[in-house]
This record gives C-alpha cells, structure tokens and sequence, in this order.
C-alpha cells in the first residue's frame, strides 16, 4: 500500500484504550479520573488489522492509554496473530501490569514489548508519572523470562527532571540486551509548551563519541540506533524535532473509538466505524483512500496540535 509520496505503509500502531493506570507530565497530568471512552470490541479491531493486513500491513503495535487495562488484551492479540499477514505484534506499556501477564501475552503471539520508563530514581519515577518503579522492573524481568524480546525502554527527557540520568540509562546496556531510546518531548497536549523542556538528542550523541552507528532493527523505523563497542544493547534516538524522519515514515495510526490518524504530528483524521458496520470492502476502501492522503510531513513546529493528548492518539 502506498501513499501519493511513494512511500510503502506497512506499519500500524492501533490504540485499544485511552484510559491511563498512570499520570505522566509530559502526557495527562492534569487529568482527573480516566473514565472509559467509547472503545471498539475486541472483534472489530481485529477486523481493523486484517482489513489492513490485506492492504500491505504486517507490523502492529498495541499501543493506549495504557494497553494491558483491556481485560480482553490476551484476545486481541490472539485474534491478530491468527492473521498470517502479520509478522510482528508488539506493545507499549507503562509496565505496572505486565509482570502478571507478560508470559500470557507470549503465549497468545506477541512478540515483544516497549516498556516506558522515564527515571531510574523511585521518587523521580513517581513524581514524572504517579508509578511505581519495582512494578516496572519486575514487567522487565517478566518479559525477559517470557521471551519478549528485544525489550525496548522508552525514555521521554525532560530538562531538570531526569536530563542528568542518560547515562545511568545508557549503562542498562552494558550487561543487558535491553534497547534503551530517548525519545524528545514533542508539542501535543500536555507537551503543547515543550519548547523550554526538551533536550535536544542530537547534543545527547555529540557529547558521547563513545556510542557508534549500528544498523537499523527494521526499515522506516524512527530510531537512529547506536551501540558501544562490548555493550549488549543499544541505544536509540528518536528525535522528531530535531531530526525529521518522515520522509521514511510508514506507519498509520488507529485510536480506540476506530479514528484513523495517518501522522501523528496533522489533525486530519478519518473515521472507520460506519465502515466497520458496512462490510469489510467498505473498510478496506476507506483506509486505501485516507493513506492517499496522507501528509508529506508533520506540523510539530508550525502549529500546536492540542485536540487529543498522546494518550489519546496512540502515542
């Protein structure tokens, strides 16, 4: 499936939640309760992938919210994995569940998993999020035990709340084959003032000779990947401010209530439901008529794009 830039959509990043266990900075922090929005069932979402995956898709990531609060999460990636046109099946989490169910995600066909974790301090982590970091290191370790693998660590930088722990991050590679990336703080919702917060990756890398350039894990990826010579792991950069990459991008977004988004940094979104209640033709059609659509590039520095929070689009 390609877009009018020529560019091969394969990816999708399909949001089965916005509620949230946890209320980070940089993402809700101002939100009270997270009640339950209007989530499609696990049926429809599954009809969502294997409508996409006779288009060309074959990588999904569930992603929220925070995904592991559907308590039928185990079946949705039941349902995709039944799918022969999917490849990969990965998820983001905020980790404070994942202990408990990382061997059942396994079990049901994920793949592996990016866990968020945005401080390495106990009173830091729970300041930036409202978490509880032992519940995110004991999902790290249930999922190596599971086999989720590669492990991902997320790390969204914030300037004076953990820009002075990269490199206790990037010493997590050194005797584990875990992927740590930084990730920049980027302008939606809560992030819509950002500007004086963020640190730049690229001053990051210039100041660490030591990190070396190692091939990319798969094409069209954000992430700029970088090893050091002896270390297990890597480190990777994802910098959509400073470091544009969307000239690759081959991805598509689809949020709980079945909106499509097909860039995260544009507004323009498409709705799938009445699709979804036609047929699968209609659904097929509707998605091949939005990724025509889709944008050259994002709009991170010339608008403020506030009308859902990350949460909400699926980050």
């Amino acid at each position: 499936m390609l877009d009018n830039f020529g560019r091969e959509i394969t990816y999708l990043r399909l949001s089965v939640t916005e509620r949230c266990s946890l209320r980070c900075l940089y993402c809700r922090a101002d939100e009270g309760l997270c009640p339950k929005q209007v989530e499609l069932n696990t049926r429809d979402l599954v009809r969502i992938v294997d409508a996409c995956a006779d288009l060309g898709i074959n990588r999904v990531r569930l992603t929220g919210g925070e995904p592991l609060l559907r308590r039928d999460i185990v079946q949705i990636v039941s349902g995709i994995r039944a799918n022969s046109k999917i490849r990969d099946i990965s998820l983001t989490t905020n980790a404070q569940m994942l202990a408990e169910v990382a061997a059942g995600l396994k079990q049901a066909g994920l793949d592996r998993v990016n866990i968020s974790l945005d401080s390495l301090k106990p009173d830091v982590f729970h300041q930036m999020t409202g978490g509880d970091l032992e519940k995110v290191k004991a999902g790290i370790n249930a999922s190596i035990e599971a086999g989720l693998d590669p492990i991902k660590i997320n790390v969204v930088l914030v300037r004076g709340w953990n820009d002075l722990e990269v490199d206790d991050f990037i010493a997590l590679t050194r005797d584990h084959a875990l992927d740590v990336r930084f990730i920049e703080y980027m302008p939606i919702g809560e992030g819509s003032q950002s500007e004086n917060l963020r640190v730049d990756n690229s001053k990051i890398l210039q100041e660490r000779p030591a990190l070396r350039p190692v091939p990319p894990r798969n094409p069209g990826q954000p992430s700029r990947d970088y090893q050091i010579p002896g270390y297990k792991g890597r480190v990777g950069f994802i910098s959509p401010i400073s470091h544009q990459f969307c000239a690759d991008c081959n991805r598509i977004r689809v949020m709980s209530d079945g909106t499509l988004r097909t860039c995260l940094g544009q507004e323009q979104e498409i709705s799938l439901v009445q699709a979804l209640a036609e047929c699968d033709e209609a659904l097929k059609e509707k998605i091949r008529t939005a990724v025509l659509c889709k944008s050259a590039g994002h709009n991170f520095r010339t608008a403020q794009l506030n009308a859902r929070g990350m949460s909400k689009i699926g980050g």
